[in-house]
């Protein structure tokens, strides 16, 4: 009888295997919902980026007809004003002007955007054949120029200039291709002369 107890006994798992089976469980479900949040973000950026593409046609659109020149407003001191310019003429939908990847909330219509709290930075000044300098951003730090290696975006995930958390952000050029840089930028961002930066509103 006390034989038949032993083996009964000896199927019974220990604490420190119980422990070792959560530890496992715990792994494998931070690992698993890692990945979905990498996937989440990866996905975030590209539709930010997808905006960004957008808005550089409007902008090409405007400048067309201004000379070679993007929109631009006298004493402006947020981006909202000079890009208001294009609403709605030249670009009617106000969902690009929001990163997806931010906590912005949606654009009513029928609104000014001025009026508005949108999600990009712009560079305003600029003119269509300044190819290789950038034109808008995601939110940034500073409103300062930058050179190679300076934060352009938040390294806390907090604000400003977190619109992708830590991540980084993307980086709209005046010739319409966009580049995704880590906080620290691999390329700096000039300004020129005439041209100022705007961040959106607080």
């Amino acid at each position: 009888m006390s034989k038949s107890l032993g083996n009964k006994g000896s199927f019974a798992f220990s604490l420190l295997e119980l422990l070792i089976v959560v530890a496992i469980a715990l792994l494998l479900t931070t690992m698993y919902w890692g990945s979905h949040s990498n996937t989440r973000a990866k996905e975030q950026q590209a539709a930010c980026l997808n905006n960004l593409q957008k808005l550089h046609i409007a902008l090409e659109i405007y400048s067309n007809e201004q000379n070679g020149k993007f929109p631009s407003i006298p004493g402006a001191s947020t981006s909202e004003e000079p890009l208001g310019l294009l609403v709605p003429k030249f670009n009617a939908d106000l969902s690009l002007f929001v990163c997806p990847g931010s906590k912005d909330e949606a654009l009513p219509s029928g609104q000014p955007l001025n009026k508005m709290r949108i999600s990009y930075a712009y560079y305003m000044g600029r003119h269509s054949g300044e190819a290789q300098l950038p034109l808008s951003t995601d939110k940034q730090v500073d409103t300062l120029a930058k050179t190679a290696g300076q934060n352009v975006f938040s390294t806390t995930g907090k604000p400003p200039g977190n619109n992708h958390e830590k991540n980084g952000g993307n980086v709209l050029f005046c010739d319409g291709h966009v580049e995704f840089t880590a906080p620290s930028a691999a390329f700096a961002l000039p300004f020129g002369e005439g041209v100022l930066l705007l961040n959106p509103k607080p």
